[in-house]
């Protein structure tokens, strides 16, 4: 390829580089744009013209990026010399590190980069992208990018069948037992699975093993140590070995989760519980625990190379079930997320579309849930199973409007409509705007109080969220059209505008335009 500055006359058929009056970058020159140009007074144009055995930027993103979507995985077509590769189920990514570094070490012109390996995904979730950096690429290096690439996967969770052993001393406090079992099935159910069977047997190893051997049938069993194990010589260890069972690795260099076992009893993978599974923070009970789920294999060395990013802390973002079991911090109040348009201007189910690596309807609805209120609702219209989907694993209550064509007005209605009589007010909020901060959000909770309506405001313009008390919900079951409720706030004495920190309160996302400047920005 050659590249640099080209007299405008002799720029037909040239990629120009740098946009040049009313044209882009990016664009294929033809004689009318050179007429154009010369016409403009530009003489000159950077620009870049394909040798022979060249391939330009989009084909050769396409070809890698085809050659490294597997089963789960769907490559979507190259714009600007990018491909991205997404997620078509919920499961974890599988890859094969060492082969994608080698794409990387192709040529410099060719770049991947992927999500973590084992990183838990939602259907529509960028998994990765290919960007070739030119704006052509030699046939050689892209057939050496296509032989050095593995195909990604999502390894899908399943339904499988899981048994619980809870050991008691009769010493222990109250209550451990049962914050055993309800984390426990917790984090089955959000991973697809079944917690059939549960046993609170004595903390001894014959009765551990007498428990595993009636639950011979399961795909996955679970102990429980009332105490935690501290040696392969413990009990629970013991009580594994007891009934058949080898003991694969004790410890992980994981925290919270030091004291995991990781055992089998013949065929059947066995976990010796930490005691900080007991709560739903994310621990390393929970990187064991996904990757058997979705029905990988997990050895020793597995749980060895879990250092590397073992240190966990939490983040809001993070898919954790941790959120099933919040305590509420604002228990009268509850969150109402319109999601039910038809997308028209995007051409597509605008809320399905990855944003910072999860769909656009997830991100909006893991900020509510993050605030700590009594519950989540989702309003579901047009796409209402790949939205459902979307929110796989999150403890939102999803509402179907039938009546989603009607306007937005129908929705709203639909939403209110839905709220028990012990809510005394509403956040409502558009599942299109992924940017509102929590602080913001926050800020209007406090300022409404439950009795007032609190509306964000920037510069001296009017937002969303919308907090609406219970006084107002007939007028807003009375909403017609499609503007929402923003205009019943004109005529309302009881509004108290509140100071946002920023713009996500105006941002939202309509036109695949839109998406990019999102996207973009990083954010």
């Amino acid at each position: 390829m050659k590249f640099g500055l080209i007299p405008v006359a002799e720029a037909v058929g040239a990629v120009l580089a740098h946009g040049a009056g009313a044209l882009r970058k990016g664009r294929l020159l033809t004689p009318d744009d050179v007429a154009g140009l010369a016409a403009a007074g530009i003489h000159e144009v950077m620009a870049a013209r394909l040798a022979p055995g060249d391939v330009d930027e989009n084909r050769a993103a396409a070809r890698i990026a085809a050659r490294l979507a597997g089963e789960g995985v769907a490559a979507s077509p190259a714009a600007t010399g990018r491909a991205n590769l997404v997620a078509t189920r919920a499961g974890l990514l599988v890859l094969d590190g060492a082969a994608l570094a080698a794409v990387n070490g192709v040529d410099e012109a060719v770049t991947l980069a992927t999500l973590l390996p084992l990183r838990r995904v939602q259907p529509g979730d960028l998994v990765a992208t290919v960007k070739i950096i030119p704006f052509a690429v030699s046939e050689g290096a892209v057939a050496r990018a296509e032989a050095a690439a593995r195909p990604l996967r999502v390894a899908p969770f399943s339904r499988r069948k899981v048994g619980l052993i809870i050991t008691e001393t009769g010493r222990g406090k109250a209550g451990l037992a049962a914050k055993a079992e309800a984390a426990t099935r917790a984090r089955v159910e959000a991973l697809g699975g079944h917690l059939a069977s549960v046993r609170r047997v004595a903390h001894a190893a014959q009765a551990i093993a007498a428990a595993l051997a009636e639950m011979a049938d399961h795909a996955l069993l679970l102990v429980a140590g009332e105490t935690a194990t501290g040696d392969r010589g413990d009990v629970v260890p013991q009580g594994i070995v007891a009934a058949g069972g080898r003991i694969s690795r004790f410890g992980m260099p994981v925290d919270p989760g030091n004291l995991l076992l990781l055992a089998s009893l013949r065929d059947t993978p066995v976990i010796g519980l930490p005691s900080c599974a007991r709560a739903l923070k994310r621990n390393g009970f929970d990187l064991v625990l996904e990757p058997v789920m979705a029905g990988l294999a997990v050895g020793p060395n597995d749980l060895a190379g879990m250092g590397v990013g073992g240190l966990l802390a939490e983040i809001a973002s993070r898919p954790s079930p941790r959120a099933l079991r919040m305590r509420p911090r604002h228990a009268g109040v509850a969150g109402v997320i319109l999601a039910a348009g038809l997308s028209r201007r995007m051409g597509r189910t605008k809320l399905l579309e990855p944003v910072a690596g999860a769909p656009l309807i997830r991100r909006v609805a893991e900020r509510l849930l993050a605030l700590g209120l009594a519950e989540v609702l989702v309003v579901t219209g047009h796409d209402a199973e790949g939205v459902g989907a979307a929110l796989a694993g999150l403890p939102v209550r999803l509402i179907h409007n039938a009546d989603y064509a009607q306007g937005l007005s129908t929705s709203l209605r639909a939403g209110i409509g839905a709220l028990g009589a012990e809510v005394k007010a509403a956040l409502v909020a558009l599942g299109d705007m992924p940017h509102v901060a929590e602080d913001d959000m926050t800020a209007l909770l406090q300022a409404g109080g439950g009795k007032r309506v609190a509306v964000p405001v920037r510069a001296g313009r009017r937002g969303n969220p919308v907090l609406w008390p219970r006084a107002h919900f007939p007028a807003l079951m009375a909403f017609a059209g499609d503007q929402g409720a923003r205009s019943l706030l004109a005529g309302l004495d009881d509004v108290v505008e509140v100071a946002a920190g920023d713009d996500g309160i105006f941002t939202d996302i309509d036109t695949p335009d839109d998406l990019t400047s999102i996207r973009g920005s990083g954010n």
